[in-house]
């Protein structure tokens, strides 16, 4: 139904597309592309409960803050983990959009959510972003906007596969005529490499070693798939015997050793949602191939492990980490397809 009032302010406001990653928040502006692109931490004082920094400031204070200080992620494995500390982080990127860009506030906003979400979780998302300034709020299904944004045929009757690897959550989803057919979601992602680095370390070298050294260690020497060239890369951490720093060089083969179960988990995944999918829809995978999306589709040897397993072409989509926010960017510019791909909102009773 055409509401004036929503009218009216959208000649005022730019709609805004949102990725709300567990690891990265992405926004994008319609008519002016990505425009933030920041870490999903907040940090937070524990006597006052005052936010004090959000996004790269305070994914700068990860494990260097005072006792007082901590620096948390308010998405854990994909979904809200604390509402109030969500909403405090969407009203900043928000009101940040609005204050770059010199517009009035009220935009109409379009967030991916994981496939599989309860309905409480889908409510807190929609209230987080309402009370955080949006005139209006739309859900899109990550998978169904990475297949957008990675330019998957989503609207006909043709299937297309898509596997969405974030930071807490795998998403694969084959997806047809505006829908997804067969999906499956698992909650294990980036993050969980990057633990199963850190235990490697000590467990194997007595070294104990931070998140953002693990991370560091997957994305220069993290790999799915025998290399051409195998690396060396250097830990650096504390040695859990004399307690003093330390720093070790391990191959590549040894990162892919540590990050082994992580992997097989995404890629037994993927085989299952194939032999769900309709016989009709792996013909049209056969010849289409399986787009790979999310900060995860850039671990080297990812395509080579999943073409293997599964028997398919396999290919990483243009920019994956981009291709959910863009997904729902293009979302907004296309109401119909909005409309088709949106995902409903149960209340028991209307939101105030």
């Amino acid at each position: 139904m055409f509401n004036p009032i929503s009218a009216f302010l959208g000649l005022f406001s730019h709609d805004i597309g949102i990725d709300l990653g567990t690891a990265n928040t992405l926004v994008l502006v319609r008519g002016k592309g990505i425009v933030i692109n920041e870490p999903s931490v907040v940090a937070v004082n524990k006597k006052s409960k005052k936010v004090l920094a959000i996004g790269a400031e305070a994914k700068r204070m990860v494990g260097r803050t005072p006792a007082n200080i901590v620096a948390v992620r308010p998405l854990k494995d994909g979904v809200i983990s604390d509402f109030d500390v969500t909403e405090q982080m969407l009203k900043y990127f928000i009101g940040r959009v609005h204050s770059q860009l010199g517009l009035i506030p009220r935009p109409r906003v379009v967030v991916g959510i994981p496939s599989g979400v309860t309905e409480v979780e889908k409510m807190a998302v929609h209230d987080a972003a309402r009370n955080a300034g949006a005139r209006e709020a739309h859900l899109i299904e990550e998978p169904m906007a990475a297949a957008i944004g990675a330019g998957l045929p989503v609207t006909d009757a043709t299937g297309s596969m898509i596997v969405d690897i974030g930071g807490g959550t795998t998403e694969v989803a084959v997806v047809s005529l505006g829908g997804i057919v067969v999906s499956r979601s698992i909650r294990v992602a980036g993050d969980e490499m990057d633990q199963e680095i850190i235990i490697y370390a000590r467990q194997k070298h007595n070294l104990l070693i931070g998140e953002r050294m693990a991370e560091e260690v997957k994305i220069a020497a993290g790999s799915a798939y025998a290399l051409p060239e195998e690396q060396m890369v250097t830990l650096r951490g504390r040695d859990l015997v004399t307690g003093l720093p330390k720093s070790i060089e391990v191959s590549s083969v040894e990162i892919r050793e540590a990050i082994s179960s992580s992997v097989s988990q995404i890629v037994d995944a993927v085989r299952t949602t194939i032999e769900e999918t309709p016989p009709e829809l792996v013909s049209d995978l056969m010849a289409q191939g399986i787009a790979l999306a999310g900060g995860g589709a850039l671990l080297a040897g990812l395509e080579e492990r999943l073409s293997h397993e599964t028997k398919m072409r396999v290919y990483r989509a243009e920019d994956p980490l981009t291709c959910v926010v863009r997904g729902t960017g293009e979302a907004l510019e296309e109401i119909e397809i909005l409309q088709k791909v949106e995902v409903p909102v149960q209340y028991a009773r209307p939101p105030r």
